[in-house]
């Protein structure tokens, strides 16, 4: 039953088809079997209850929570070494809107370490796995999460987006990520990794579930400044997709195959995937328009993106000393005890990070390298906003192709003019627009997604344009069968 949608899953529970307790039980039996294959989960909540089922959409029905969001009196590690036993006092606002709601989470899901990196393979509890191809990446930092949404494990989790940590895993893994405009979900008791990027987000199967349990989520919080009061916007009752007269662009220096002397041809395969899914849109009566941009702006955004994320990270996790928090490091003073215990704690790419995130904070370096990553974000984001003046959207493909080889993954940077394909969803967090990705299609029986970035709080825009899309292909509530 788990593999069905929010909707679905809740006219049964009222109807007395079937029990919160059933579902919990088969969520929690999914989620043992998932992890002996995937490793998607930190925690498995074996205790968790079923509740009482209400009106509300989500009373009774099992979710997932990244392992980034405090859960009180529940392991939340964030999938570090350094917090291996930290167990929270209090939830997350994102967690404790959904309590409310009568939903039961049951298990906490694997993720990059503290968020950091995209490959789904610095967790401390190793690798996740991509369940179409165990052989294949998650993407990340959203991994578990992702994972399980495609397993059919339930039908929603928590995610948080940095730099594109709900959309590309969504992509990879044949289901729906959305990162709600910045602000719109409060961030108290999400681990911050960067402060000005992060987003708290949620990847399902379909569009109207994301909008669903965004719309639970959401809401101003005195918790966290940056939270704005979205009371006037209902996501779900505000879906129709109603899309004529809608204006979206793409850009030309990012999908165009001239662009890519070298195209494999799977890129080439999900370029066309990616026309074929304008040609829908126009056919629908959306106006779409190629729109060219500074081939020079689009190559600074994974430079901007690096510069900014590691100095934040650098801040904002200073206070993992081994004094505070996680086990005690070793040493005959304080600096050796924090020495120790960030070397044994840390994961190479965390530490690489951090060595980066000090040197831009440097004082000699500040305004070379942080104030010119700020002074490069606000260009790119006054451009989008002049442009969302004329469209309502941007839709782009979310990457290169379907998830890599883990063994292929890298955090590096690559030269090559693909990385405009890779990383231009770092945009959507540069302005804290809302973004969302959906399937489009398969290529050599593996997933690929297509994302949709409009302005901030024209949260409906972006999910009527796709839903309107998704009603119009064949990849909506995708489950990877368990052969």
């Amino acid at each position: 039953m788990t593999e069905l949608g929010i909707v679905k899953l809740h006219e049964k529970l009222i109807n007395k088809e079937i029990t919160s307790e059933d579902l919990v039980k088969e969520s929690l039996a999914k989620s043992h079997k998932l992890n002996e294959t995937c490793n998607a989960f930190v925690t498995i909540i074996d205790d968790a209850k079923e509740a009482d089922v209400t009106d509300n959409l989500l009373s009774g029905i099992p979710y997932g929570i990244k392992d980034n969001y405090s859960t009180k009196g529940i392991l939340s590690t964030g999938s570090s070494n350094t917090l291996k036993d930290y167990v929270p006092f209090f939830d997350a606002t994102a967690v404790a809107n959904l309590k409310k709601c009568g939903a039961v989470a049951v298990n906490k899901t694997a993720m990059d370490e503290f968020g950091m990196g995209g490959t789904g393979t610095t967790a401390h509890t190793g690798i996740i796995h991509n369940p179409w191809d165990l052989s294949r990446s998650c993407a990340g930092s959203s991994s578990g999460s992702a994972a399980a949404v495609a397993a059919g494990v339930y039908p929603y989790a928590l995610g948080s987006d940095t730099g594109d940590s709900i959309r590309k895993p969504a992509a990879f893994c044949g289901i729906v990520g959305y990162k709600p405009t910045y602000g719109m979900i409060s961030r108290y008791g999400l681990f911050p990794f960067a402060s000005s990027l992060d987003t708290c987000g949620v990847l399902t199967r379909s569009v109207p579930d994301a909008a669903i349990v965004v719309d639970a989520m959401k809401g101003q919080d005195d918790k966290d400044a940056t939270s704005w009061d979205s009371s006037n916007i209902n996501l779900y009752e505000s879906l129709n997709g109603k899309v004529e007269c809608k204006k979206v662009f793409y850009i030309k220096e990012i999908v165009d195959i001239e662009n890519y002397p070298n195209a494999s041809d799977t890129l080439k395969m999900h370029l066309e995937n990616f026309h074929k899914s304008l040609d829908i849109l126009s056919s629908l009566g959306v106006e779409v328009d190629e729109v060219s941009i500074d081939k020079e702006l689009l190559r600074v955004i994974p430079s901007v993106y690096v510069c900014l994320s590691c100095a934040e990270a650098t801040s904002n996790l200073s206070n993992m000393t081994g004094i505070i928090f996680g086990p005690r490091g070793n040493g005959n003073n304080v600096f050796d005890m924090m020495k120790d215990h960030r070397t044994k704690g840390f994961s190479p790419l965390i530490k690489r990070r951090f060595v980066i995130g000090s040197y831009i904070l440097q004082k000699e370096n500040q305004e070379r390298y942080f104030v010119g990553a700020q002074k490069a974000r606000r260009l790119i984001v006054d451009k989008m906003k002049e442009l969302f003046n004329t469209y309502d959207a941007l839709i782009l493909p979310v990457s290169t192709g379907p998830a890599p080889l883990i063994e292929a993954e890298t955090d590096q940077l690559n030269s090559d003019d693909t990385l405009l394909l890779e990383e231009h969803l770092q945009i959507g967090n540069f302005g804290g627009f809302p973004s969302i990705t959906i399937p489009n299609g398969l290529i050599n029986n593996l997933p690929v997604g297509i994302n949709i970035t409009g302005n901030c709080k024209d949260d409906v825009s972006v999910l009527n344009i796709a839903y309107a899309l998704e009603a119009n292909m064949n990849y909506k509530d995708m489950v990877v069968k368990d052969e």
